[in-house]
C-alpha cells in the first residue's frame, strides 16, 4: 500500500514558518502490490522507524551540517547504527534485542562484539610499491 500525503502552506509568517510542519489536508492511497485492506493501511510504522533513526544519528535530525561528505561513510554509519539498534539495543517491549526476539542470535551481543566482527572483515592494508616521480607541465 502506498500513501501520498497531501500538505497546505505551513502555518506562520516569518523565521518561525520553516520550524513549523505544513497541515496535512489529505491522503491518496494506492495499492502497489496485491488487495490489501485500505481501513488499516497506516504510515504509522514508518514514521517511527524514521523518528528512531532521526533522534539516534546526529546527522538525520534536521537543519544541521552534521551530514557525511562520503556516500560510504554515510552507509557506514548506517549500518552501525542498525547493527546497534537489532544486536546490542535492549527494547522494554521485548525485554531484549529484536535479533533475540528473531532467534538470530542467543545472547546480546555488546558493541565489542560489533568492533571484533568489523576487524575480521576489514582486509589488512596493502603495500604500497616504490614512488614514481610525476613530471609538472
Amino acid at each position: 500500500m502506498q500513501i501520498v500525503k497531501i500538505f497546505g502552506e505551513a502555518p506562520g509568517v516569518g523565521p518561525e514558518r520553516k520550524y513549523s510542519p505544513p497541515v496535512c489536508v489529505g491522503m491518496v492511497k494506492t495499492a502497489v502490490l496485491g488487495d490489501p485492506d485500505e481501513s488499516k493501511a497506516s504510515t504509522s510504522h514508518v514514521e517511527r522507524a524514521n523518528l528512531t533513526m532521526r533522534m539516534g544519528m546526529r546527522r538525520f535530525t534536521r537543519l544541521t551540517n552534521a551530514h557525511s561528505k562520503k556516500y560510504a561513510n554515510h552507509l557506514y554509519a548506517l549500518a552501525l547504527f542498525f547493527m546497534h539498534y537489532n544486536f546490542v539495543r535492549v527494547h522494554k517491549s521485548l525485554r531484549m534485542s529484536p535479533a533475540m526476539a528473531a532467534g538470530v542470535i542467543n545472547t546480546l551481543w555488546s558493541m565489542e562484539d560489533i568492533a571484533e566482527r568489523i576487524d575480521i572483515r576489514v582486509n589488512a592494508p596493502k603495500l604500497r610499491g616504490a614512488y614514481k616521480k610525476h613530471k609538472l607541465g
